[in-house]
């Protein structure tokens, strides 16, 4: 640990019980960008909405508020139990040096009282809220706007079905500050100006930032940009962003609209518009037509982070620019007579041409985040793609069906990039596994093929 035991300070997490695999990553992140570590003095219980955590500073513990989705609040704790009896005790044996500063007769507050898994009637609550008495306050009760909120937190574990009389655990601590979950909804995906088929979920976005470490005036980069989804989140937090996208009518707001009852995009449909609509239009730096299998960068380290979502070959195809010589898939025509060749892109291609340009590209410490699709009974870790200059920090699965999902990937670079370094995944025997998911489409849609097929038959029955 980096730090001594005796500086730490502890705290309550209360979480969201939502995307419970990538919440451990984001907080780990976030608390490393403000210069901690993720420190508990007892084992994590992953899926559980209360993680008790050791954090420096009640500056630290605010700063981590003030980025993630995943967390609801955070608390100073004051005591725990799993009893009302232990709960008290652990009350009793409080520091009074902690507690004092927020119960002066000069101050005001209140008591709030959280449940998971169970609904308390009112006068159950007051009686809880009764037992404390023994606990110095000397202020005035204020309901509506109390300098100091103290909140009693109980855990009656994870089934629905089967409720306990008493909780798990008990928990008291005095509020210090709420996460970000309002952003969820202020930059939902239905409230968007432009976009497209694929355009991210808001919560996830912001999650894919925070894996991402982003920082105001760090330089942000997506490969495969669409209708910039992954920008707006880190313009969010004050970064500049770019990217780039082989689709020339997407990147210029040309074409066909992805909304229901909506034939055409309208003259302001575009990367640039979703900025502007959130106040963010300062940060974009600008959208390119590109291949990102052939980088059109001068050689350096230009970017802190890249955050990203390739196609899959699902609801957007997997293309890149193709010569005369190639055997050519498709030609495309955009409404501006913008020709051009593409030629069937594989999706094991696709991320270790990823992974090398981020070895390449991103500064040291930078971080590469995307997202990797994967057929679910072959999945093993092994078929990750790695490089030799980028470490694996965190791989948190999102189911899509049965049999397919998705993990997002986040990884670190730690070394420099060299010229031994341009091919090495090739000599890698990890390189051949995931050449397997070069038919991630065929099998995504043999799985929703024999879906389709059994409903049909169970309603003949």
């Amino acid at each position: 640990m980096a730090l001594a035991a005796a500086t730490l300070r502890r705290y309550l997490l209360l979480l969201a019980q939502e995307h419970l695999e990538f919440r451990l990553p984001e907080i780990t992140s976030l608390l490393s960008l403000y210069g901690g570590q993720f420190s508990s003095e007892q084992e994590i219980r992953v899926n559980s909405p209360f993680w008790i955590l050791n954090i420096p500073s009640e500056e630290m513990a605010r700063g981590l508020m003030k980025r993630t989705v995943c967390a609801k609040s955070i608390f100073e704790l004051w005591g725990h139990g799993r009893s009302a009896g232990e709960l008290y005790a652990s009350l009793k044996n409080c520091p009074m040096d902690k507690m004092l500063p927020y119960l002066q007769s000069d101050s005001t507050y209140k008591v709030h009282i959280h449940t998971f898994n169970k609904t308390l009637t009112q006068a159950q609550k007051i009686k809880k809220i009764d037992a404390l008495e023994f606990l110095p306050f000397k202020g005035k009760v204020n309901l509506k706007n109390p300098e100091h909120i103290f909140w009693i937190l109980e855990d009656y574990g994870m089934d629905p079905n089967n409720v306990p009389e008493e909780p798990f655990h008990l928990y008291f601590g005095r509020w210090i500050a709420d996460g970000q979950r309002e952003l969820i909804e202020s930059y939902s995906v239905k409230k968007r100006h432009f976009i497209g088929n694929t355009s991210m979920d808001a919560c996830l976005s912001f999650i894919m930032a925070n894996h991402g470490r982003v920082k105001p005036n760090d330089v942000v980069y997506d490969p495969f940009v669409g209708t910039g989804g992954l920008l707006i989140s880190s313009a969010h937090f004050g970064a500049y962003v770019c990217g780039t996208d082989i689709d020339y009518n997407t990147i210029h707001g040309l074409g066909k609209a992805s909304r229901k009852n909506q034939k055409w995009r309208g003259p302001d449909e575009n990367i640039r518009a979703n900025l502007r609509q959130y106040g963010l239009e300062k940060y974009y730096l600008d959208a390119l037509v590109s291949d990102s299998s052939r980088p059109i960068w001068r050689k350096g380290m230009l970017f802190d982070a890249i955050i990203t979502d390739p196609p899959y070959g699902i609801r957007e195809a997997t293309r890149r620019t193709g010569s005369p010589k190639e055997t050519v898939k498709s030609s495309e025509k955009s409404t501006e007579n913008h020709i051009f060749v593409s030629s069937s892109y594989h999706l094991s291609d696709i991320f270790f041409d990823l992974l090398k340009f981020a070895a390449e590209y991103l500064v040291m410490g930078g971080r590469l985040v995307y997202w990797l699709p994967i057929y679910r009974p072959e999945y093993t870790e092994d078929i990750i793609p790695r490089h030799p200059c980028l470490k694996l920090i965190s791989n948190c699965e999102q189911m899509l069906s049965s049999h397919t999902s998705r993990r997002l990937i986040t990884m670190e670079k730690v070394k420099e990039f060299k010229d031994q370094d341009q091919n090495s995944y090739q000599l890698d025997a990890q390189y051949m596994p995931y050449r397997g998911h070069n038919s991630f489409r065929e099998k995504y849609f043999s799985g929703v093929t024999k879906r389709i097929a059994k409903e049909e038959k169970d309603n003949q029955k």
